[in-house]
């Protein structure tokens, strides 16, 4: 798949990108994996049916990760850079809600190539879980790239049978 850059020169404020993303239960364990945020909150359903959420819940910086690969690949695309990000988790998202990831431009600093985005975040209900605001330096130059598929991942549960040592 080839994706096409967004220039800043491209841009103007109120231009946005709304996506769609499935929460599901391999997002959450993956992300505790390379985040090494084993809260049993998001792994463990016995756990978490004791809490006032009743089930497992993915981690609030998954969506940060949500929006991030949002402006990487399917908005700004090749050549943004991320200046910073602020969060504000209104809600928990659980597994199996569908996320509608909002991001409009608001402001496109007058010297620098730096754009300031507001985010929403709504589940499928309508309910903002998150809102915020993203800051990133734009491309200044038109470029399509090749995205480079992620390697594959297999996750064991801690239970699961290892393969034998075969030395």
């Amino acid at each position: 798949m080839d994706i096409t850059s967004i220039t800043f020169d491209e841009l103007t404020v109120g231009d946005g990108i709304e996506v769609s993303r499935l929460v599901t239960a391999r997002d959450v364990e993956l992300f505790a994996v390379v985040s090494g945020d084993h809260n049993p909150l998001h792994l463990d359903p016995e756990y978490a049916a004791t809490t006032q959420f009743g089930e497992c819940i993915g981690h609030g910086m998954l969506i940060g990760a949500f929006v991030s690969a949002v402006i990487g690949l399917e908005f700004m695309g090749p050549g943004t850079v991320y200046l910073g990000q602020n969060l504000e988790f209104r809600s928990p998202i659980f597994l199996g809600d569908t996320l509608s990831i909002g991001l409009t431009v608001t402001n496109k600093h007058a010297r620098k190539p730096w754009v300031t985005m507001a985010l929403s975040v709504k589940n499928q209900d309508g309910k903002e879980v998150c809102r915020g605001e993203s800051r990133v330096i734009a491309p200044t130059e038109k470029k399509t790239v090749t995205v480079v598929p992620p390697p594959s991942v297999e996750l064991l549960d801690h239970d699961s049978p290892r393969l034998a040592d075969t030395n």
